[in-house]
Parts: structure tokens; C-alpha cells; sequence
């Protein structure tokens, strides 16, 4: 009997010595106890969970050196590697989760229309569903805060700056030539259709070290990765006719989209001022193919578009007009591949090519001018954890531009030849998911210019609440001056401006608050002695000016049901002494105040979906010779109201109607004056309005896709 206790007792004792307690207490940074963390031995069953203080006890029959892991929903796990006898009265304090959906975010200046992000001021759907954009990304994107309405271009003008100071990109790559021509007084159009992208991007200032040659702006538009069926879209419009098809395969896609557009038929019976001579037309095509790697996405992007037109334009000093005429072509070509290298390294490359041609006619003077460029770019980015990623990468820009001026005296061909090398790095830096820093700098060098300039930048974000934060942004930003200066001046600088951004950001349960203050100064710009650009001008960069203002934005699509809906503000206030300014003045593009109002209405029992947009400018700024005052008298304010309706004739069939300035509004662009005096002395002038005061749209789109559900209100 003694014996066989002793026997127990060794066995107990056996056991108790292979056996060892594990302790501890978890805690996160204000020292306050974490209450349901787990804690566990890395590959064993052997852990515990914390209680109320933070305590856990546990035990276990592994020996020397093993990990224990803790982790916790909105933290970040850790790891502790040690032998096991020394983790008793552990003392393990969790870091914040960075990557929490309630994380900072840096966004100072930036809007993204992206599906995937956390924050999107505006969504996909609504570059075809704003009543006033007539299906262009451009003209939605004229509905946020920090855009001038200048109704007779059509292209981006952003806090003060000229269309030439924002740059877009596709797949990270430079588009050089994005927008279609028109005539003088007729706003312009994006030449790619939204049907092939998913993600927009749009930052008004501060934006990554990575984006260079932009002064004001970058407009960032993703393709799609992975289309979700095969399908067929038709559409037969008032305009034209579009046809798109979309073939998937186990790990490649192809999608295409062409449209022609003839404005013939249209005019017959909307007739506009302009005495054409041939309507405007023009025939595009996009295609984009995708193939999955093992390791990434490889994409192949293809757009070509040709265009012309003839019209006799009014001009004061010609009693018969002047004839004008254009014809265009353009093809563009990118490729890219974004991938993953291994050990939390990605890289992103591509290239891009652009060709393209102008065929100008004025009267009896013929100007024919060729593009050649492209972009080359390697980015690689290293996460090395949650809180700190770094990313550098190279490019280099190559522009071959000539043209030839040709009339009855003179037949004379120019350009320039430009080589643009850059590198860029930039880290982030995440504190918290309260505080985060980004840092860069980037680095152009160019050929023409013989010279390199450095351009730090810098933003930060504060989260002051679980829905409200803070953000500031700074950073120098260089430009080289366009074709139309390059081809007849290259001894010049490059363009420079320096932004100061400070953002508050308020989001909530389908609402969205925006507020921006922000400061631009300009240096370096273009001055000339002669009305405008030409062979003869003295050119020199000692032109200077600033641009300064604030901006709202509220959008709200879960307050009312069905109901969508949003409003910005925009106030500005910049002077600029450049081209051929005597003085400091307020440019001509430039509103002091814009406003717009965006709504759209689903209609159950109509299966429809109604929308409006309401778009308000103040005067803009025009000189009267007669008062030898540069700059200094006001058009009146712009206004304008647009409807459209589109109606499911069934699941896949859509009805879609629009008008805009359905009111009529009678808007003047500015005014033209005489090259000689009256009797009395002075000029008379001519005013410049739109060439229609309305445009109505009709189409009818069909979608045959594999679901029998999906249709084009998605792109509409």
C-alpha cells in the first residue's frame, strides 16, 4: 500500500513538472485591460481568454522556445517568442488595428468614385446618371467643389488653374491627349467611355509624388479587372449608335466598345447659331484585354477616335464669318501589369503611346500638326507592416510634336523634341488609426529644359472623431508649358506652384461632409508680348499668381428613401500676371462662386429613375477695350437646369430621355469687340452665347447578358 501511494505521488509530481503556467495581462496604449482577447501558443491548442482586467492564466506541456500570439478584433495581433518558462506575468500591450474600417484615411483634395473605397464622395453610376454630364466622366466631375464652369470648353478648370494644368491618367499611365476637338464655343468631351471603368479618382491638390507634370490636378481613371458575366450593349441614340460586347474566359477578358456619332440628323431639327457646313462626326473604338497571371494582372488597352467638322463662325470684323474646319485623329496604347514580387513587395509598370493628328483649316490658312508620345513607368512598393509602406519608383516622358503653317506667303514647320526623366518615392506612415503621415518627393529632369526640379510634398490626417477627421496636405508641383508655347520657345522654366490644403471630412451612414480651405501660388508662368501665342513673341517665364479659397460638400443618399442627392460650393479668389497681362488680374475662366445641386429619384410604380442637376457660376471676368481696364468688367452669372428620365421598358431594355438648361437660361460666354471704332469712338462688340441654349438626348439601350437581369442603368 505505502508503495503504491508513492507511486501516485511521483506520477502527480510528474505530471505537475511537465507542466507549465503561462500568465499575463493584456492592455492597450492607454493601459486600459482588453477583455475577450484570445492568447495561444502558435501551433498547439494550449491558450486562454482575457477576463474583465485582462487577465489570462493557462497551462501547457510544451518546452523551450515557443510563440505566443495575441490577438483582438480592432488590434493588432502580436507575437511574443520565448521559451516558455519565462512567459508568466506577461505584460502585453495591444496596438490599435490601422487598417480598421474606421481608420484615418488621407484624403486631403482627393474625391474618388470607387465602389471598393472606404470613402467615395461619388460612385461610378453617377458619371452616366448626372442629368447634366450627358454620359462624360468630365462633365459629372464639373458637379464637385473646386471646378469653373466654363460652358463653351468643357474641360477641367481646377482652383484657378488653366484645363492644361490637370494631367489624367489610366492604369497609372499618362493619357496625353484625353479630350475630343470642337469648335470655338463648343464644350469638349472625354474621349473614352465610362463603360470601362470602374474606379475615378479625381484630386483637386496636394495628390502622391508619384503624379508629376500637373500643376493643379490629376484625374485618375482604373479600368476594370475582372468583368462580372459576358454580355452585349446596344444602345440607339438621338446622336449616334454604340455596340459593346464583353467575352470572359477562365483567366482573360475581352470587352470593346465603339459608337458613331453624326450631329447631321440632330441639327435638322434642333438647329443651333453655327452655319455648318459639315456637321460634326466621329467614329471611336476602346478595347481592353485582361489576363491573369499567377502573380498579378496584365492589362492591354487600346482607343482609337477620328472626328471632323466644317462651319462658318461669326466674327465681328468679317461680315461673312470665317470659315473653319477641323479634321482629327488619335490612337492611344497602354499596357500595364501590377503584380506581387514576394516578401510584401508589388510592382506596377506600364507604358503608353500616343498618336495623334490635327487637320486645321482657317480660311485660306491650313495648320497640320503631329503628336508622338509616350510614357514609360516602374513603381515598386514594399509593406513592411500595417504602419509603414514605401514606394519608389521611375518614369520617363518622350513628346515628338510638329507642325506646319501653310496660306498663300508662308509654308513653315516647327516643333520640339522633349525627353522628361523622373523619379519619385514616398512612405506612410501610420501612428494609430487616429494619425497618419504621408511623405514624399519627386524629381523631374528635363531634356528641353536642361535642368531638374525637386518638388518635396507632404499630408497628414487626424481622426477627431469615430466619423469626423482632419487632413492637411503640402507640396510643390512642376509643369512644363504646352505645345502651344514649346513649339515656338523652348528657353524657358518649367511651371511651378505650391499648395497648402487643410480638409475636414464627415462621414455617417450614407452621408458625406466635406469642408476645404486651401492656398495656391503660382511662379514661373508664361508672359509674351503679343495678343496671343505666336512665332514672332518674345516669351519668358517671370509671370507669377495665386489662388485661394473654400469649398463644401454634402451628399446624403439614405435620409429620404429613394433618394439621392448632393450639393458643393465652391468660392474663389485668384489673380494671375501672365501671357500678355500688363498687371495682376482675375483670368477669364475663373468664377468667383460656383454652386451645384445634384438629385435622383427612383420610382417604384414608374420603374424609373428621374434626376436633376442645377449648376450656378458668377460673372466671369472680361475686358472692355473701351475702358482700357484689363479684366475688369462681370458677364452675368451662368444658370442652368438639366432633367433626364430613364424608364425599364423591362429587366434589360432602358428608355432614357435628358435636356439640358431645360429652362432656357440665355447664358453668355463673354464678348467679342471690333477691331475699329464707330463714329463715336468706340467698339462695338458682339456677344458670345452657346451655339444651342438646349440639348436634348433620346437613346434606347439593350443589354443581352447571361443573367437576364443586368442592363445599362449602371452605365447610364
Amino acid at each position: 500500500m505505502n508503495k503504491l501511494i508513492t507511486i501516485l505521488i511521483l506520477f502527480i509530481f510528474g505530471i505537475s513538472n511537465a507542466q507549465t503556467t503561462i500568465s499575463g495581462k493584456v492592455i492597450d496604449h492607454r493601459s486600459e485591460p482588453i477583455n475577450g482577447a484570445n492568447v495561444y501558443l502558435e501551433g498547439t491548442y494550449d491558450g486562454a481568454t482575457t477576463d474583465e482586467e485582462g487577465n489570462f492564466t493557462f497551462t501547457t506541456e510544451e518546452k523551450e522556445t515557443q510563440t505566443l500570439v495575441i490577438s483582438f478584433l480592432s488590434f493588432e495581433s502580436k507575437s511574443i517568442v520565448k521559451n516558455v518558462s519565462e512567459m508568466h506575468q506577461l505584460i502585453i500591450k495591444l496596438r490599435e488595428d490601422v487598417e480598421s474600417l474606421d481608420a484615418v484615411i488621407l484624403n486631403a483634395g482627393t474625391f474618388e468614385a470607387n465602389d471598393n473605397s472606404k470613402v467615395s464622395a461619388l460612385k461610378p453610376l453617377d458619371v452616366v446618371t448626372t442629368a447634366s454630364a450627358l454620359g462624360d466622366f468630365v462633365g459629372a466631375l464639373q458637379t464637385l467643389p473646386g471646378t469653373s464652369n466654363v460652358a463653351e470648353d468643357g474641360r477641367l478648370f481646377v482652383r484657378g488653374g488653366n484645363a492644361d494644368e490637370t494631367q489624367i491618367f489610366i492604369d497609372g499611365i499618362r493619357v496625353f491627349t484625353p479630350y475630343t476637338p470642337s469648335p470655338n464655343n463648343s464644350p469638349t468631351r472625354g474621349r473614352y467611355s465610362p463603360f470601362l471603368f470602374d474606379g475615378i479618382t479625381f484630386s483637386t491638390g496636394g495628390y502622391s509624388s508619384e503624379y508629376g507634370q500637373a500643376l493643379s490636378s490629376v484625374l485618375l481613371l482604373n479600368t476594370i479587372d475582372e468583368p462580372t458575366q459576358e454580355k452585349t450593349d446596344i444602345g440607339i441614340m438621338s446622336v449616334g449608335a454604340t455596340l459593346g460586347n464583353t467575352q470572359k474566359w477562365e483567366k482573360s477578358s475581352l470587352s470593346f466598345n465603339v459608337s458613331y456619332i453624326n450631329l447631321g440628323p440632330y441639327l435638322e431639327v434642333f438647329k443651333d447659331r453655327n452655319e455648318w457646313k459639315t456637321p460634326y462626326s466621329s467614329a471611336q473604338g476602346e478595347t481592353v484585354f485582361r489576363q491573369k497571371l499567377d502573380n498579378g494582372m496584365l492589362k492591354f488597352y487600346a482607343a482609337f477616335d477620328t472626328s471632323k467638322f466644317e462651319l462658318n463662325q461669326d466674327d465681328i470684323n468679317y461680315d461673312d464669318g470665317i470659315d473653319f474646319k477641323l479634321n482629327n485623329s488619335n490612337f492611344y496604347l497602354n499596357t500595364s501589369y501590377k503584380g506581387v514580387l514576394g516578401a510584401n513587395w508589388t510592382m506596377t509598370t506600364g507604358v503608353s503611346y500616343t498618336y495623334a493628328k490635327n487637320k486645321l483649316g482657317i480660311e485660306t490658312s491650313n495648320i497640320d500638326g503631329t503628336e508622338n508620345s509616350a510614357h514609360v513607368k516602374l513603381k515598386l512598393k514594399k509593406r513592411f507592416n500595417s504602419r509603414f509602406k514605401l514606394s519608389f519608383g521611375t518614369e520617363q516622358f518622350v513628346t515628338d510634336y510638329k507642325e506646319n503653317f501653310k496660306d498663300d506667303s508662308l509654308d513653315e514647320t516647327y516643333g520640339y523634341d522633349n525627353n522628361i526623366t523622373a523619379g519619385f518615392a514616398e512612405a506612410d506612415l501610420i501612428f494609430s488609426k487616429d494619425l497618419a503621415l504621408k511623405v514624399g518627393v519627386r524629381a523631374d529632369y528635363s531634356s528641353v529644359f536642361k535642368s531638374t526640379e525637386v518638388a518635396p510634398r507632404a499630408a497628414l490626417a487626424y481622426k477627431t472623431s469615430k466619423n469626423g477627421q482632419f487632413s492637411l496636405a503640402y507640396g510643390n508641383f512642376f509643369q512644363n508649358p504646352n505645345s502651344n508655347v514649346l513649339k515656338f520657345e523652348q528657353n524657358l522654366k518649367a511651371l511651378k506652384t505650391s499648395h497648402y490644403i487643410l480638409n475636414y471630412q464627415y462621414v455617417n451612414n450614407g452621408k458625406i461632409f466635406r469642408a476645404e480651405a486651401y492656398r495656391k501660388d503660382y511662379d514661373n508662368l508664361i508672359k509674351y508680348d503679343t495678343d496671343f501665342a505666336q512665332f514672332d513673341s518674345a516669351f519668358n517665364t517671370s509671370g507669377d499668381g495665386y489662388a485661394q479659397g473654400l469649398e463644401f460638400f454634402w451628399r446624403d443618399n439614405t435620409s429620404i428613401k429613394n433618394v439621392d442627392y448632393w450639393v458643393s460650393y465652391s468660392y474663389l479668389d485668384t489673380e494671375r500676371n501672365y501671357q500678355n497681362f500688363e498687371t495682376a488680374a482675375q483670368p477669364n475662366y475663373a468664377t468667383n462662386h460656383n454652386l451645384s445641386v445634384v438629385g435622383k429619384y427612383w420610382i417604384d410604380s414608374w420603374k424609373s429613375q428621374v434626376g436633376l442637376s442645377y449648376g450656378f457660376s458668377s460673372g466671369r471676368p472680361y475686358t472692355n477695350p473701351n475702358t482700357n481696364q484689363l479684366l475688369s468688367e462681370r458677364t452675368k452669372p451662368y444658370n442652368s437646369l438639366s432633367l433626364n428620365w430613364a424608364y425599364l421598358l423591362d429587366q434589360q431594355k432602358i428608355l432614357y430621355f435628358s435636356v439640358n438648361n431645360v429652362l432656357g437660361f440665355r447664358n453668355i460666354n463673354g464678348y467679342q469687340y471690333s477691331n475699329t471704332t464707330d463714329f463715336n469712338g468706340q467698339l462695338n462688340r458682339r456677344t458670345i452665347t452657346p451655339a444651342a441654349d438646349h440639348f436634348f438626348f433620346v437613346g434606347f439601350f439593350w443589354t443581352i447578358s447571361e443573367d437576364k437581369t443586368d442592363n445599362q442603368l449602371d452605365n447610364l
